[in-house]
């Protein structure tokens, strides 16, 4: 898994602080940190996150502790893109939290909107944990927008029977709608079959992992390229705890799933370890 990285040459006749400068040196100076491209974006530094986490804005190379950078060339991609009010890029990723904010987004009450949410009708795009360790979905503004204009007809009435029937079971789907979101946003983000395994192996719960992955080595690699908690994640032990179980499928059924396409992506994994060598086990 070592990379060689071959260093740019350099120029013994000239003194530093007149050396041409290097394409190296360009490419360091062309990074930027959260906060200074989440400034020149017009966004906070929790919009920003919330820009990468959908895809509306690439991440280049991290710096040495991990914290993402920005090229000023994606900021102009991104500002180009994004040509309009001045506002546009922060309404594409404007997120309100908890039942009572999202209702009036879309123009009912609290109690029609959860019922919405826990049906899966409505996707949240993040959580917060609140102080008494309680879960505050949040919702882009932009997508209740829209769900309210195309289904209008789910703002009134009665629910469905099998909203009804899944209602009475005090069953919820907001957890796992939330994982089916996150896990395709994360895969969209990287082409490399051990990143994309790591990705699927990171939702399943320890015990179905290690019956999934039952190579030592092969856990390592995977738990070494495990993508970070997304943005918002709790530092707080015991609300990190409830955050956590947010992250691992829950229902068999959703196991299952998630453990069949780990299966596939290994595959892919061990195939391409065979062929180039460049990681994992062989």
């Amino acid at each position: 898994m070592t990379q060689m990285v071959t260093a740019p040459p350099q120029d013994g006749a000239a003194h530093q602080g007149d050396r041409p400068r290097g394409r190296a040196d360009d490419a360091a100076e062309a990074l930027m940190g959260s906060a200074r491209a989440a400034g020149e974006l017009g966004l906070t530094r929790g919009e920003l996150a919330r820009a990468v986490q959908l895809g509306i804005v690439r991440a280049g190379p991290p710096a040495a502790g991990g914290a993402a950078r920005f090229t000023r060339a994606e900021l102009a991609r991104v500002r180009a893109v994004a040509a309009g009010p001045s506002d546009t890029l922060r309404r594409r990723v404007e997120a309100v939290a908890g039942a009572q904010a999202a209702a009036e987004v879309l123009g009912v009450g609290p109690s029609r909107f959860t019922r919405l949410a826990r049906c899966g009708h409505l996707t949240p795009v993040g959580y917060r944990i609140n102080r008494y360790r309680a879960v505050v979905w949040l919702y882009l503004a932009s997508e209740l927008r829209e769900f309210a204009d195309d289904r209008p007809g789910m703002l009134r009435g009665t629910a469905s029977a099998e909203d009804r029937e899944l209602l009475a079971a005090k069953g919820d789907l907001r957890p796992r709608t939330w994982r089916g979101r996150h896990v395709g946003l994360l895969l969209r983000r990287t082409t490399d079959p051990w990143a994309r395994a790591a990705v699927l192996a990171r939702v399943l719960p320890e015990d179905d992992l290690r019956g999934a992955v039952p190579d030592p080595a092969e856990r390592i690699i995977l738990a070494a390229l495990a993508p970070p908690p997304p943005y918002g994640h709790p530092q707080v032990p015991a609300a990190a705890a409830v955050a956590e179980g947010l992250l691992r499928a829950g229902p068999p059924d959703e196991v299952l799933r998630y453990r069949t396409r780990l299966e596939v992506a290994l595959a892919a994994a061990r195939l391409q370890s065979k062929s180039t060598g460049d990681r994992g086990p062989t």
